[in-house]
């Protein structure tokens, strides 16, 4: 799979050559993020915080609770990668300070060690160190403590001109169970096909920015089989199926390049841009590869009635759960209904607030089993209708909880 990669210099996205000469200025970081993040996690490095030359902590910090990052650069200490883990990182990537001692204080599948090697001999400090140690060698010693590397061959990075594969090889023969990605000078579709097919990752930057490599291309490298067709289940954010599509590398390239909703139809043996003519559109969150690279999950925001042609939701019944309740919520702050207690509260900020105070402490107060899935029901009804009068969504409250449940620092829980 590909991982594409934000480079920080000074509140920009950057592209360095063999670690030392800025090439090329990607732009807004944030923007870099939201449109790669159709990938999948994102690699974010600090190339100021790993040259001793200040930071982009606050900028990352903000990237982080937006997409899910991997992040590097700089994290030279144990508490600085719970730093990052507590966060929101889904990973952090060490380099210098990766030992066996400090990386099996942090949850394996969790660290990414970066070893950066120059004609095969490992370099620190942000690239300006050699260390006399093989790439193999070192891995070997932190293979049991990470659950990742990150092998950059530094004196490809940036030149767009291919990488060494038998390099990556041993890499990944000496990382066992670990997943190995690779770094520097990968450029084409077929590149990303064959580090897949041999487990491994690929980090990509340059090309990127470049746009020698488009995303949707990168993205659909590691398909198998299918016979230029993958069966494309779509879902909501919040996990819900709303049917199954076509999709094609055409179709894919293109619907990431607009992030929206493209597939394939094969009665029509054409294109087709979900909601063109209804109305009913789609905004592409992100695309997915199971396990066997033959099937595909785009996850996406729905607009409209729904994404069935019987205008419904979906091509199977809808059951109620807490996604359809908080659509009817936003239903009646769309268009409020006459005698709607929905309604009412949505206008009613200090009824609101009452009404949770009240329904909470009677889910405090509740002893028994049915008293307690009765008040629960009403505060999560009222917390909804909080939510969606804040401008919050329900997948943006789950997305908080699941940085939460990364965090790997537990606070007191103690009454206030």
């Amino acid at each position: 799979m590909i991982v594409p990669s934000i480079d920080l210099m000074n509140g920009r996205a950057v592209q360095l050559r063999q670690g030392r000469d800025v090439v090329l200025d990607g732009g807004d970081p944030i923007a870099r993020l939201d449109e790669f993040a159709v990938a999948g996690e994102v690699a974010v490095i600090d190339l100021d915080a790993a040259l001793g030359n200040g930071s982009n902590a606050d900028l990352i910090r903000a990237m982080v609770r937006r997409r899910p990052c991997r992040v590097g650069g700089g994290i030279r200490s144990l508490e600085a990668a719970r730093a990052w883990l507590d966060a929101g990182a889904r990973r952090v990537i060490l380099g210098t300070a990766a030992a066996p001692e400090l990386c099996a204080q942090l949850p394996r599948e969790r660290v990414i060690a970066a070893v950066d090697a120059v004609r095969g001999e490992v370099v620190v400090d942000g690239w300006r160190t050699k260390t006399g140690s093989r790439v193999v060698a070192r891995i070997a010693q932190l293979a049991p403590t990470v659950g990742g590397f990150l092998f950059t061959q530094v004196e490809r990075e940036g030149a767009m001109a291919g990488f060494d594969l038998d390099s990556v090889h041993a890499a990944i023969a000496a990382a066992g169970s670990a997943r190995v990605t690779a770094a520097g000078g990968i450029t084409t579709a077929h590149e990303i096909a064959t580090l897949d097919a041999l487990g491994a990752d690929a980090q990509v930057g340059m090309a990127l920015y470049t746009e020698a490599l488009s995303l949707g291309t990168a993205i659909a490298a590691p398909l198998r089989s299918g016979q230029g067709m993958w069966p494309t289940v779509v879902c909501e954010e919040f996990g819900r199926p709303l049917g199954l599509v076509w999709s094609t590398r055409t179709s894919i390239e293109r619907a990431v390049a607009e992030r929206r909703g493209v597939y394939w139809s094969r009665s029509r043996n054409a294109l087709w841009v979900k909601g063109e003519t209804s109305g009913n559109t789609q905004d592409l969150v992100r695309i997915d590869l199971d396990c066997d690279r033959d099937t595909l999950r785009f996850t996406v925001r729905q607009q409209g009635v729904g994404f069935c042609h019987l205008e419904r939701r979906a091509c199977w019944s809808d059951a109620f759960d807490l996604d359809e309740l908080e659509r009817v919520i936003r239903a009646r702050q769309s268009q409020p209904v006459s005698g709607s207690g929905t309604s009412r509260l949505l206008a009613d900020p200090g009824l609101l607030a009452a009404k949770l105070r009240e329904e909470a402490g009677e889910l405090a107060d509740a002893d028994t089993a049915e008293r307690t899935v009765h008040e629960t029901a009403d505060l999560l009804y009222l917390t909804l209708v909080a939510l969606v009068r804040g401008g919050g969504s329900l997948a943006g409250a789950c997305a908080e909880l699941e940085r939460r449940h990364g965090a790997v620092s537990r606070r007191p829980m103690v009454a206030k």
